[in-house]
C-alpha cells in the first residue's frame, strides 16, 4: 500500500520505476477516458511508448535539457503523455490554463521564453498564431487533435510520435532519460495573479517528489484506488495530488468529460477518491437537498432524521472518543436507509473528498460527515508544491486544515502570519529576485495568509494579510469569517466584503438564483429576468433580514450596514476570477465601483441623519 517504488528523486525516476513495474500487467492502466460514451482504458505498455517517442521527437527538434516548453490544453491523455516526454529529456514544463485570453499567453510564453508548445485544439491553436509573430523564441508548435488542414509550421501529435518511433528505429539512445538533478527545475508554474502580472513559480523536481511522499503517507492509496480528474492540469494541486501522486500509487485517473458531468462521471468511474474544491460541494448539497424536498413527507423525515442522528454520532466521537451504542446502533440503521443511497450517486466506492484551492465552510464538512461522507481539507500554494496541511482521515476537524505534512515546519509570525520551512518551498520567482526575497526570508516561506496552530497541531487559516480591511476608523477586519457566514445562505452564490478605508462594511453578493427563483414562484413575485428580481422589494427584505441573522454574531465594528446584490456572477470569463477560482477582489471592486459608491452615500445620508 503506498508508493509503488518510494525511491525515486526525480519525476522521470517515478514515471520510469511505475512504468518497470507495470510492465506485462496489460490489465492495468494510468489513464481512462471517455470514447463513444464509453471509459477506455490507456495501457501503461501504450503510455510508455508514446512518452519515448515524443521525448525523441521533442530531442530531434532541438529541446534542450532546461529548455522550456509550454502546455495549453484541457485535461486530456496528450496532457499527461507530453508532460512526461517533457520532463524525460529535462525540459521545463510551463503549464497554461486553456481558460486565457492570448495576451496573457503572451505574456508568460514571452516571460518564460518558451522554445516549444503543445496545445490541445484548433481553438487553442487560434491564439497561438495570433500571437506567434511577437514570440522570437518560439520555433516548436504541436496540436494534439489531428489537423484540420495541413499546415507546415505545426505538426499534430500523432505525426510526431510517427517521426519520433522512426527516429528510435535510427537512433535508439534518442529517446534515454536525459541526466535529471533533483534541484533542477521540473516546471514554471504561473500564479493566477489576483494582482498585477502573474509570477513564474519554479518548483524543482525535489520539490514535487517530497510533496508526493509526503501525501502519500497520509492519503493511503494503491492500485486498487481510482481518481476522477476535473480540476485543471495546469493547476499544482491537480497536478501533484490528482496526477503525480495517483500515478506513484498506481491508481488509475479517470478523466471527467467537463464540469457538467461530474455526476454521471462519477457513477460510471466510481472513484475512491476525489480531489476537487469547495464549490463542488455547495452544489452537491444543494442538488441532495433538492432532491429530498420532492419526495414524500415519509422519506423526508428519514432524510432528516439521519442526517440528526449523524450529527449526534460524530459530536459523541469528538467529545467522548466514540459513540453511545444506542447512536452506533441507530447509526448502522441510517446507513442502510440513507448513507448508502446518496454514496452511490458518487459512484459507491468513494473514500474520500480532498478540498483544497479555497476554504471549506465549517458547515458544508460537517453536514457531509453526517452523511458519512469524509471531506479531507487541506491547505497549500503553488509555491509549496503545494500541499502543507491536510486533516488526517482518522481524524478531521473541520474549520481547520489539519496538521502539516511530513518535512514541512510551521510557525506563526508576531502578525499572525503563517509561515513554512521545507523541501517543498519553491526555489524562487522565475527572473524575479526582488519578489523571491521578499516572500522567502531566513529560509522560511512567507504565506500571506493569517491562521493560528491549535494544541493539537491543526492549523486554522483566519484570512489573507492582503485581504484585511482597515476601515477609516483604523478597525482591522479580516473579511473571510464574514463572507464565510453569508454564505452558509442559501440564498447566496458569491459574495465579497469591502469597506478598505472606508467607515463601514458593505457586502457584494451574487444570489443563487436557481433558489432564489424558487423564492419567488412561492410568492408569486412575477419577473422577466435577474435584474427585475434583484430589484423586487420582497427579494430585498430577504437579504435584509440575512444580515440582521448575520450581523447579530459580529462585533459593531464587523457588521455589514449595507449589501448590494448583483445580477452576473464573479467568473473566470468575465475576469472577477482567477482560473483556480478565487476571487479577483480589485477588479470586483472597481466594475461596481459607481453601486459601492452609491450604496455608502446611502448609508452616510442615513448615519448623518440619526
Amino acid at each position: 500500500m503506498g508508493l509503488i517504488n518510494p525511491d525515486f528523486g526525480t519525476l522521470p525516476e517515478l514515471f520510469s520505476s511505475v512504468f518497470t513495474h507495470f510492465r506485462g500487467q496489460e490489465s492495468k492502466f494510468p489513464i481512462a477516458r471517455k470514447v463513444n460514451g464509453v471509459y477506455e482504458p490507456i495501457p501503461y505498455s501504450a503510455l510508455e511508448e508514446d512518452v519515448q517517442h515524443f521525448s525523441a521527437f521533442l530531442r530531434q527538434n532541438r529541446i534542450e535539457p532546461k529548455d522550456r516548453v509550454a502546455i495549453l490544453s484541457e485535461n486530456r491523455p496528450g496532457w499527461y503523455l507530453t508532460d512526461m516526454a517533457i520532463l524525460n529529456i529535462g525540459a521545463i514544463n510551463v503549464p497554461l490554463y486553456p481558460s486565457l485570453p492570448p495576451n496573457q499567453i503572451e505574456y508568460i510564453l514571452k516571460n518564460s521564453g518558451a522554445k516549444a508548445i503543445i496545445v490541445s485544439n484548433m481553438l487553442q491553436l487560434g491564439k497561438i498564431l495570433s500571437i506567434w509573430q511577437n514570440l522570437p523564441e518560439l520555433t516548436l508548435v504541436v496540436i494534439m487533435n489531428r489537423l484540420e488542414e495541413k499546415m507546415e509550421e505545426v505538426t499534430d501529435l500523432n505525426v510526431a510520435k510517427e517521426q519520433g518511433k522512426k527516429l528510435i528505429e535510427e537512433k535508439p539512445w534518442i529517446a534515454d532519460r536525459a541526466p535529471v538533478d533533483p534541484d533542477d527545475i521540473a516546471t514554471i508554474i504561473y500564479t493566477s495573479g489576483t494582482t498585477g502580472l502573474p509570477k513564474g513559480v519554479m518548483l524543482t523536481h525535489r520539490n514535487i517528489c517530497e510533496n508526493v511522499k509526503s501525501c502519500s503517507s497520509i492519503i493511503r492509496l494503491d492500485e486498487s484506488d481510482c481518481g476522477l480528474s476535473f480540476l485543471p492540469l495546469s493547476h499544482a494541486y491537480e497536478r501533484t495530488g490528482g496526477y503525480y501522486l495517483l500515478f506513484a500509487c498506481g491508481a488509475s485517473i479517470y478523466l471527467a468529460e467537463s464540469i457538467e458531468t461530474i455526476s454521471l462521471n462519477m457513477t460510471e468511474a466510481r472513484p475512491t477518491i476525489i480531489f476537487t474544491v469547495p464549490r463542488l460541494f455547495d452544489r452537491i448539497k444543494m442538488n441532495i437537498l433538492k432532491q429530498i424536498s420532492a419526495e414524500k413527507q415519509a422519506k423526508q423525515k428519514v432524510f432528516h432524521w439521519a442526517l440528526s442522528i449523524g450529527e449526534k454520532y460524530h459530536q459523541q466521537i469528538k467529545e467522548k472518543g466514540r459513540p453511545s451504542k444506542v447512536v452506533s446502533m441507530q447509526h448502522a440503521l441510517a446507513d442502510k436507509l440513507v448513507y448508502q443511497k446518496i454514496k452511490k450517486k458518487f459512484g459507491g466506492r468513494l473514500r474520500y473528498f480532498v478540498s483544497g484551492g479555497a476554504a471549506l465552510p465549517q458547515k458544508i464538512g460537517e453536514f457531509f460527515q453526517s452523511l458519512d461522507i469524509s471531506i479531507l481539507e487541506g491547505f497549500g500554494l503553488t509555491e509549496t508544491s503545494p500541499v502543507t496541511h491536510v486533516n488526517r482521515p482518522e481524524k478531521i476537524k473541520y474549520g481547520t486544515v489539519g496538521p502539516a505534512v511530513n518535512n514541512v515546519e510551521v510557525k506563526i509570525a508576531e502578525d499572525g502570519e503563517i509561515l513554512l520551512k521545507g523541501p517543498n518551498i519553491m526555489k524562487g520567482y522565475w527572473k524575479d529576485e526582488a519578489a523571491t526575497n521578499e516572500v522567502i526570508v531566513n529560509g522560511w516561506f512567507h504565506t500571506g495568509d493569517i491562521g493560528e496552530i491549535d494544541k493539537e497541531g491543526y492549523l486554522k487559516i483566519t484570512d489573507r494579510k492582503k485581504h484585511i480591511i482597515v476601515t477609516s476608523g483604523g478597525k482591522n477586519i479580516a473579511p473571510m469569517p464574514i463572507e464565510n457566514m453569508i454564505a452558509e445562505s442559501p440564498y447566496v452564490d458569491q459574495v465579497v466584503v469591502i469597506g478598505e478605508k472606508r467607515p463601514f462594511l458593505i457586502a457584494l453578493i451574487v444570489p443563487d438564483y436557481s433558489k432564489l427563483k424558487e423564492f419567488a414562484t412561492a410568492e408569486h413575485i412575477p419577473v422577466s429576468g435577474n435584474k427585475e428580481l434583484i430589484e423586487h422589494k420582497s427579494v430585498q427584505g430577504l437579504y435584509e433580514k440575512l444580515m440582521r441573522t448575520v450581523s447579530r454574531q459580529l462585533a459593531t465594528h464587523e457588521k455589514v450596514r449595507k449589501f448590494v446584490l448583483i445580477e452576473d456572477p464573479f467568473t473566470v470569463e468575465n475576469g472577477h476570477m482567477t482560473p483556480t477560482l478565487k476571487l479577483k477582489r480589485k477588479a470586483i471592486t472597481i466594475r461596481y465601483a459607481n453601486e459601492i459608491d452609491k450604496a455608502y452615500n446611502t448609508l452616510n445620508m442615513v448615519y448623518n441623519t440619526e
